[in-house]
């Protein structure tokens, strides 16, 4: 027992040589990262820091309810717009009829009709809710619903 004493404190001195080194480096380190600044200057910029962070969370949060709020708004604005022209009258005119869908994106809006004749011209609008209407489409008023939408 008595020949692994030298070794043990060979390496027990060894140990505290490198902690020594150790602790040097980073006292260095420490005045190089504070040269020309005290610890106020550090605090305060630390303090700076977190009122900056403070004010993003903040300006993010407005930034969140104006988003929401404009996506709100996007879904009842027009997003579909479709025009289909047909000639309801097989044996007069040519394609001067149309009908127009105009809709949201939830499927909400109008469809706008014109059957046109030599005689006289009908205008015909129905609401569309989800796609679909209270009152009977014809076949040309479900197309431009179709194409209508997103």
């Amino acid at each position: 027992m008595e020949s692994y004493l030298p070794i043990i404190s060979y390496v027990a001195l060894g140990l505290v040589i490198l902690s020594i080194i150790w602790i040097v480096r980073t006292e260095m380190r420490l005045k190089k990262l504070f040269a020309g600044k005290g610890a106020r200057d550090v605090e305060e910029i630390m303090a700076s820091l977190i009122k900056d962070i403070e004010d993003l969370q903040k300006s993010k949060q407005n930034i969140m309810e104006i988003l929401a709020n404009n996506e709100k708004r996007l879904k009842k604005s027009i997003q579909g717009v479709e025009l289909v022209r047909f000639n309801p009258f097989k044996e007069a005119g040519g394609n001067q009829s149309f009908a127009i869908g105009i809709l949201n994106e939830e499927g909400d809006g109008i469809v706008l009709s014109s059957l046109y004749s030599r005689e006289r011209m009908s205008i015909f609008a129905k609401p569309i809710k989800k796609l679909s209407s209270e009152f009977e489409l014809t076949h040309e008023e479900k197309e431009v619903v179709k194409k209508a939408t997103i």
